[in-house]
Protein backbone atom coordinates (compact mmCIF):
# COMPACT_ATOMS: atom_id res chain seq x y z
CA UNK A 1 0.00 0.00 0.00
CA UNK A 2 0.97 3.28 -0.85
CA UNK A 3 1.82 5.77 2.00
CA UNK A 4 -1.39 7.83 3.51
CA UNK A 5 -1.46 10.97 4.91
CA UNK A 6 -1.33 11.01 9.13
CA UNK A 7 -3.96 14.05 9.21
CA UNK A 8 -7.07 12.92 11.07
CA UNK A 9 -5.43 9.18 11.84
CA UNK A 10 -5.70 8.48 15.59
CA UNK A 11 -4.60 4.50 16.84
CA UNK A 12 -5.15 3.67 20.15
CA UNK A 13 -2.81 0.82 20.66
CA UNK A 14 -3.00 -1.24 24.01
CA UNK A 15 -1.16 -4.41 25.92
CA UNK A 16 -2.69 -5.04 29.24
CA UNK A 17 -0.13 -6.55 31.52
CA UNK A 18 -1.16 -8.59 34.74
CA UNK A 19 1.22 -9.73 37.31
CA UNK A 20 1.85 -13.59 36.82
CA UNK A 21 -1.50 -16.05 37.29
CA UNK A 22 -1.14 -19.69 38.29
CA UNK A 23 -3.18 -22.08 35.83
CA UNK A 24 -3.82 -22.83 32.42
CA UNK A 25 -3.88 -20.01 30.00
CA UNK A 26 -6.36 -20.97 27.78
CA UNK A 27 -4.59 -20.04 24.54
CA UNK A 28 -6.52 -20.09 21.86
CA UNK A 29 -3.54 -21.04 19.26
CA UNK A 30 0.09 -21.24 19.30
CA UNK A 31 1.83 -19.35 16.37
CA UNK A 32 4.85 -18.00 17.32
CA UNK A 33 7.62 -19.13 19.81
CA UNK A 34 10.55 -17.50 21.61
CA UNK A 35 12.55 -17.53 25.08
CA UNK A 36 13.19 -14.65 27.24
CA UNK A 37 16.04 -14.76 30.48
CA UNK A 38 15.87 -17.84 32.53
CA UNK A 39 13.44 -20.13 30.62
CA UNK A 40 10.36 -17.89 29.96
CA UNK A 41 8.93 -18.69 26.50
CA UNK A 42 7.11 -16.59 24.82
CA UNK A 43 3.81 -17.32 22.99
CA UNK A 44 2.30 -15.34 20.08
CA UNK A 45 -1.14 -16.73 20.17
CA UNK A 46 -3.06 -14.60 16.85
CA UNK A 47 -6.60 -16.29 17.55
CA UNK A 48 -6.35 -14.79 20.95
CA UNK A 49 -4.65 -11.31 19.79
CA UNK A 50 -2.02 -11.70 22.89
CA UNK A 51 1.25 -12.66 23.96
CA UNK A 52 1.37 -15.08 26.86
CA UNK A 53 4.73 -15.79 28.70
CA UNK A 54 5.21 -18.95 30.56
CA UNK A 55 7.60 -19.59 33.10
CA UNK A 56 8.94 -23.28 31.59
CA UNK A 57 11.25 -23.82 34.88
CA UNK A 58 13.60 -25.86 32.15
CA UNK A 59 16.67 -24.70 33.40
CA UNK A 60 19.01 -27.94 32.98
CA UNK A 61 21.23 -27.92 30.13
CA UNK A 62 21.42 -30.79 27.94
CA UNK A 63 23.99 -31.30 25.23
CA UNK A 64 22.56 -32.06 21.29
CA UNK A 65 25.03 -34.49 19.52
CA UNK A 66 24.39 -34.41 15.75
CA UNK A 67 20.68 -35.38 16.17
CA UNK A 68 18.70 -36.69 13.06
CA UNK A 69 15.61 -37.98 13.10
CA UNK A 70 13.76 -38.59 9.99
CA UNK A 71 10.43 -38.74 9.31
CA UNK A 72 10.06 -35.92 12.03
CA UNK A 73 6.35 -35.03 11.54
CA UNK A 74 5.29 -38.28 12.20
CA UNK A 75 7.17 -38.77 15.41
CA UNK A 76 5.67 -35.53 16.11
CA UNK A 77 2.24 -36.46 15.64
CA UNK A 78 2.64 -40.21 17.11
CA UNK A 79 2.91 -38.33 20.26
CA UNK A 80 -0.31 -36.84 19.86
CA UNK A 81 -1.96 -40.58 18.65
CA UNK A 82 -1.92 -39.13 14.88
CA UNK A 83 -0.36 -39.18 11.41
CA UNK A 84 1.65 -37.19 10.39
CA UNK A 85 -0.74 -36.16 7.78
CA UNK A 86 -2.92 -34.46 10.73
CA UNK A 87 -0.60 -32.87 12.29
CA UNK A 88 0.87 -29.24 10.70
CA UNK A 89 4.33 -27.74 12.27
CA UNK A 90 4.04 -24.19 12.90
CA UNK A 91 7.16 -22.98 14.88
CA UNK A 92 10.50 -24.28 16.37
CA UNK A 93 12.65 -22.69 19.09
CA UNK A 94 15.45 -23.77 21.43
CA UNK A 95 15.63 -22.72 25.00
CA UNK A 96 18.93 -20.83 25.19
CA UNK A 97 19.62 -22.07 28.95
CA UNK A 98 18.13 -25.89 28.37
CA UNK A 99 18.98 -26.14 24.99
CA UNK A 100 15.61 -28.22 24.31
CA UNK A 101 13.82 -27.89 21.11
CA UNK A 102 9.87 -26.20 21.73
CA UNK A 103 7.89 -27.10 18.97
CA UNK A 104 4.39 -25.72 18.03
CA UNK A 105 2.14 -28.40 16.50
CA UNK A 106 -1.50 -27.86 14.71
CA UNK A 107 -4.27 -30.79 15.47
CA UNK A 108 -5.77 -30.89 12.20
CA UNK A 109 -8.61 -33.40 13.25
CA UNK A 110 -9.32 -31.39 16.58
CA UNK A 111 -8.26 -28.27 15.33
CA UNK A 112 -5.67 -27.16 18.21
CA UNK A 113 -2.85 -25.86 19.16
CA UNK A 114 -0.29 -28.11 21.19
CA UNK A 115 3.07 -27.77 22.94
CA UNK A 116 5.74 -30.73 22.54
CA UNK A 117 9.49 -30.31 23.32
CA UNK A 118 12.42 -32.33 21.83
CA UNK A 119 15.61 -32.88 24.10
CA UNK A 120 19.26 -33.11 22.90
CA UNK A 121 18.62 -37.39 22.67
CA UNK A 122 15.64 -36.76 20.29
CA UNK A 123 13.02 -37.70 23.11
CA UNK A 124 9.64 -35.96 22.53
CA UNK A 125 7.44 -34.82 25.51
CA UNK A 126 4.42 -32.67 25.44
CA UNK A 127 4.15 -29.73 27.54
CA UNK A 128 1.40 -29.41 29.65
CA UNK A 129 0.19 -26.28 29.89
CA UNK A 130 -2.20 -27.10 32.82
CA UNK A 131 -1.15 -25.88 35.78
CA UNK A 132 1.72 -22.85 34.92
CA UNK A 133 2.94 -19.36 36.12
CA UNK A 134 1.74 -16.81 33.50
CA UNK A 135 1.88 -13.27 32.37
CA UNK A 136 -1.04 -12.39 29.76
CA UNK A 137 -0.67 -9.70 27.31
CA UNK A 138 -3.84 -8.58 25.22
CA UNK A 139 -3.52 -6.33 22.02
CA UNK A 140 -5.48 -4.71 20.66
CA UNK A 141 -5.88 -1.17 18.23
CA UNK A 142 -8.28 1.14 18.94
CA UNK A 143 -10.16 -1.42 21.03
CA UNK A 144 -10.02 -4.23 18.31
CA UNK A 145 -8.06 -7.22 18.60
CA UNK A 146 -5.12 -7.45 16.55
CA UNK A 147 -5.66 -9.62 13.70
CA UNK A 148 -2.46 -11.82 13.42
CA UNK A 149 0.57 -11.92 15.66
CA UNK A 150 3.44 -12.16 13.07
CA UNK A 151 6.70 -12.79 15.50
CA UNK A 152 7.67 -12.28 19.22
CA UNK A 153 11.20 -11.98 20.50
CA UNK A 154 12.57 -10.59 23.98
CA UNK A 155 14.59 -7.51 23.43
CA UNK A 156 16.77 -7.03 26.80
CA UNK A 157 14.12 -5.80 29.12
CA UNK A 158 10.96 -6.07 26.60
CA UNK A 159 9.38 -8.53 24.37
CA UNK A 160 8.48 -7.07 21.17
CA UNK A 161 5.47 -8.40 18.96
CA UNK A 162 4.97 -7.11 15.65
CA UNK A 163 1.76 -8.00 14.19
CA UNK A 164 -1.37 -7.11 11.52
CA UNK A 165 -4.27 -4.77 12.22
CA UNK A 166 -7.48 -4.54 10.26
CA UNK A 167 -7.04 -0.62 8.98
CA UNK A 168 -5.08 0.61 6.20
CA UNK A 169 -1.66 1.67 8.54
CA UNK A 170 -1.68 -2.57 9.39
CA UNK A 171 1.45 -3.10 10.33
CA UNK A 172 1.55 -2.51 13.96
CA UNK A 173 4.76 -3.29 16.60
CA UNK A 174 4.11 -3.59 20.64
CA UNK A 175 6.66 -3.11 22.86
CA UNK A 176 5.45 -4.68 26.63
CA UNK A 177 7.54 -4.28 29.76
CA UNK A 178 7.29 -8.14 31.12
CA UNK A 179 5.78 -8.73 34.46
CA UNK A 180 4.27 -5.01 35.90
CA UNK A 181 0.89 -4.18 36.79
CA UNK A 182 -0.54 -1.48 34.16
CA UNK A 183 2.55 -1.22 32.60
CA UNK A 184 2.59 2.10 29.76
CA UNK A 185 3.22 -0.23 26.95
CA UNK A 186 3.92 1.09 23.38
CA UNK A 187 2.87 0.81 20.00
CA UNK A 188 3.32 2.22 16.79
CA UNK A 189 2.02 2.14 12.97
CA UNK A 190 5.35 1.07 10.98
CA UNK A 191 6.19 2.21 7.72
CA UNK A 192 8.98 0.63 5.13
CA UNK A 193 9.80 1.39 2.45
CA UNK A 194 9.90 -1.81 -0.16
CA UNK A 195 13.12 -2.08 -2.02
CA UNK A 196 11.71 -4.03 -4.43
CA UNK A 197 8.31 -2.48 -4.81
CA UNK A 198 10.24 1.33 -5.20
CA UNK A 199 7.68 2.80 -2.57
CA UNK A 200 6.55 3.59 0.90
CA UNK A 201 4.26 1.07 2.30
CA UNK A 202 2.61 0.80 5.69
CA UNK A 203 0.27 -2.23 5.52
CA UNK A 204 2.32 -5.05 5.14
CA UNK A 205 3.54 -6.84 8.70
CA UNK A 206 6.86 -7.81 9.52
CA UNK A 207 7.13 -11.40 9.54
CA UNK A 208 10.08 -11.65 11.38
CA UNK A 209 11.90 -9.53 14.24
CA UNK A 210 15.00 -9.38 15.92
CA UNK A 211 16.63 -6.68 18.43
CA UNK A 212 19.58 -4.49 17.31
CA UNK A 213 21.89 -2.69 19.10
CA UNK A 214 24.29 0.25 17.77
CA UNK A 215 26.62 2.78 19.69
CA UNK A 216 24.56 2.24 22.77
CA UNK A 217 21.51 3.06 21.09
CA UNK A 218 18.29 0.46 20.37
CA UNK A 219 17.17 -1.14 17.43
CA UNK A 220 14.98 -3.39 16.33
CA UNK A 221 15.11 -5.34 12.89
CA UNK A 222 12.24 -6.93 10.70
CA UNK A 223 12.31 -8.47 7.45
CA UNK A 224 9.33 -8.15 5.13
CA UNK A 225 7.82 -10.11 2.72
CA UNK A 226 9.92 -9.24 -1.14
CA UNK A 227 12.36 -8.87 0.96
CA UNK A 228 13.80 -5.96 2.43
CA UNK A 229 15.19 -6.28 5.69
CA UNK A 230 14.61 -2.68 7.37
CA UNK A 231 15.78 -1.45 10.66
CA UNK A 232 13.62 0.64 13.36
CA UNK A 233 14.85 2.74 16.21
CA UNK A 234 13.57 1.79 19.71
CA UNK A 235 13.90 5.60 20.71
CA UNK A 236 10.78 6.37 18.16
CA UNK A 237 8.31 4.05 19.89
CA UNK A 238 6.42 6.93 20.90
CA UNK A 239 2.41 5.81 21.55
CA UNK A 240 0.25 5.27 18.60
CA UNK A 241 3.00 7.09 16.27
CA UNK A 242 4.03 6.05 12.46
CA UNK A 243 7.60 5.62 12.54
CA UNK A 244 9.45 5.37 9.50
CA UNK A 245 11.93 2.53 9.18
CA UNK A 246 15.13 2.01 7.16
CA UNK A 247 15.46 0.08 4.70
CA UNK A 248 18.95 -1.74 4.63
CA UNK A 249 18.85 -4.71 2.33
CA UNK A 250 17.05 -5.99 -0.10
CA UNK A 251 17.38 -9.44 -0.88
CA UNK A 252 14.91 -10.16 -3.74
CA UNK A 253 10.57 -9.87 -4.00
CA UNK A 254 9.31 -13.34 -3.98
CA UNK A 255 10.10 -14.89 -1.08
CA UNK A 256 8.29 -14.71 2.54
CA UNK A 257 10.54 -14.48 5.56
CA UNK A 258 10.41 -17.26 8.25
CA UNK A 259 13.04 -17.41 10.98
CA UNK A 260 15.75 -14.72 11.66
CA UNK A 261 18.40 -14.60 14.07
CA UNK A 262 22.10 -13.40 14.46
CA UNK A 263 25.53 -15.57 15.33
CA UNK A 264 29.24 -15.13 15.59
CA UNK A 265 31.54 -17.72 13.91
CA UNK A 266 35.41 -16.56 13.38
CA UNK A 267 34.86 -13.64 15.21
CA UNK A 268 32.30 -11.89 12.27
CA UNK A 269 28.60 -11.11 12.96
CA UNK A 270 25.67 -12.48 10.56
CA UNK A 271 22.66 -12.76 10.21
CA UNK A 272 20.67 -16.22 9.22
CA UNK A 273 17.79 -15.89 7.73
CA UNK A 274 15.04 -18.25 6.21
CA UNK A 275 11.87 -17.91 3.85
CA UNK A 276 9.88 -20.01 1.37
CA UNK A 277 10.04 -18.34 -2.41
CA UNK A 278 6.67 -18.06 -3.62
CA UNK A 279 7.51 -17.17 -7.15
CA UNK A 280 9.72 -19.23 -9.57
CA UNK A 281 12.00 -21.30 -7.06
CA UNK A 282 15.82 -20.76 -8.17
CA UNK A 283 16.95 -23.94 -6.25
CA UNK A 284 16.03 -27.57 -5.46
CA UNK A 285 12.95 -26.54 -2.98
CA UNK A 286 10.89 -23.53 -2.30
CA UNK A 287 12.65 -23.04 1.28
CA UNK A 288 16.18 -21.26 1.02
CA UNK A 289 18.18 -19.29 3.17
CA UNK A 290 20.76 -16.14 2.99
CA UNK A 291 23.32 -15.04 5.15
CA UNK A 292 23.57 -11.71 5.61
CA UNK A 293 26.91 -9.56 6.77
CA UNK A 294 25.56 -7.69 10.34
CA UNK A 295 27.35 -4.98 9.75
CA UNK A 296 25.28 -4.09 6.79
CA UNK A 297 22.96 -2.53 9.96
CA UNK A 298 24.96 0.31 10.54
CA UNK A 299 24.82 0.95 6.86
CA UNK A 300 23.52 5.23 6.32
CA UNK A 301 24.44 6.32 3.00
CA UNK A 302 22.88 3.23 0.90
CA UNK A 303 19.42 3.19 1.95
CA UNK A 304 15.61 3.13 0.91
CA UNK A 305 15.67 3.63 -2.77
CA UNK A 306 19.52 3.36 -2.81
CA UNK A 307 19.35 0.39 -0.67
CA UNK A 308 22.05 -2.55 -1.69
CA UNK A 309 20.36 -5.65 -3.34
CA UNK A 310 21.72 -9.02 -2.91
CA UNK A 311 20.94 -9.94 -6.99
CA UNK A 312 19.58 -6.38 -8.16
CA UNK A 313 18.19 -7.48 -12.14
CA UNK A 314 18.19 -4.29 -13.55
CA UNK A 315 21.94 -3.36 -12.78
CA UNK A 316 23.87 -6.52 -11.58
CA UNK A 317 27.04 -4.15 -10.93
CA UNK A 318 25.45 -3.14 -8.28
CA UNK A 319 24.73 -6.04 -6.12
CA UNK A 320 25.86 -7.02 -2.34
CA UNK A 321 28.29 -9.47 -3.34
CA UNK A 322 29.40 -11.60 -0.60
CA UNK A 323 27.96 -10.18 2.26
CA UNK A 324 24.69 -11.38 1.37
CA UNK A 325 25.00 -15.06 0.03
CA UNK A 326 22.10 -18.22 -0.10
CA UNK A 327 23.37 -20.75 2.74
CA UNK A 328 23.57 -23.50 0.66
CA UNK A 329 22.87 -26.40 2.99
CA UNK A 330 19.99 -25.13 4.21
CA UNK A 331 17.95 -25.48 1.24
CA UNK A 332 14.05 -27.05 1.59
CA UNK A 333 14.66 -25.68 5.82
CA UNK A 334 10.67 -24.57 6.51
CA UNK A 335 12.20 -23.96 10.62
CA UNK A 336 14.86 -23.26 12.02
CA UNK A 337 16.24 -21.68 15.59
CA UNK A 338 19.53 -21.05 17.02
CA UNK A 339 21.37 -24.24 19.32
CA UNK A 340 24.74 -22.88 19.81
CA UNK A 341 27.13 -20.43 18.47
CA UNK A 342 28.50 -23.09 15.92
CA UNK A 343 25.05 -24.67 15.09
CA UNK A 344 21.08 -24.36 14.17
CA UNK A 345 17.99 -26.91 14.94
CA UNK A 346 15.86 -27.05 11.81
CA UNK A 347 13.35 -28.83 10.86
CA UNK A 348 14.16 -29.86 6.51
CA UNK A 349 12.00 -30.85 3.87
CA UNK A 350 14.17 -33.82 2.50
CA UNK A 351 14.97 -34.34 -1.09
CA UNK A 352 13.33 -37.43 -0.74
CA UNK A 353 10.34 -36.67 0.44
CA UNK A 354 9.42 -36.06 4.42
CA UNK A 355 10.07 -33.82 7.04
CA UNK A 356 14.03 -34.28 9.51
CA UNK A 357 15.21 -32.71 12.08
CA UNK A 358 18.55 -32.21 11.66
CA UNK A 359 21.42 -30.21 13.50
CA UNK A 360 23.53 -27.78 10.81
CA UNK A 361 26.50 -26.08 11.09
CA UNK A 362 26.14 -22.24 10.64
CA UNK A 363 27.46 -20.98 7.88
Amino acid sequence: MIRFSLAGIVALCVAVVAHADQGNPKLKSIEKLAFGPDGMLLIGDSKGSQVISVDTGDLKAAKWGDTATTGIDGVLAGKLGLTAKDIQILKLTVNPVSGKAYVAVRNLKMKQDVLLTIDGAGKVEEFSLENVKFNRYALTVNDKAVTTITDVVWAGDRILASGKAGDKFASRVFSITPGVKDAAPTCYSAETYHVAHTRWETHAPMATIIPYEENGKRYFVGAYTCTPIVKYAMDDMKPNAQVKGTSIVELGSGNTPRDMFVYEKNGKKSILISTIRFQKTFGPTKYWAARVDYDLLKETKNVDQKALWRIKPSDPGTDIGDRAVIAKDYFGVQFMSKLDDARALVIREEEKGGLSLRVLTLP
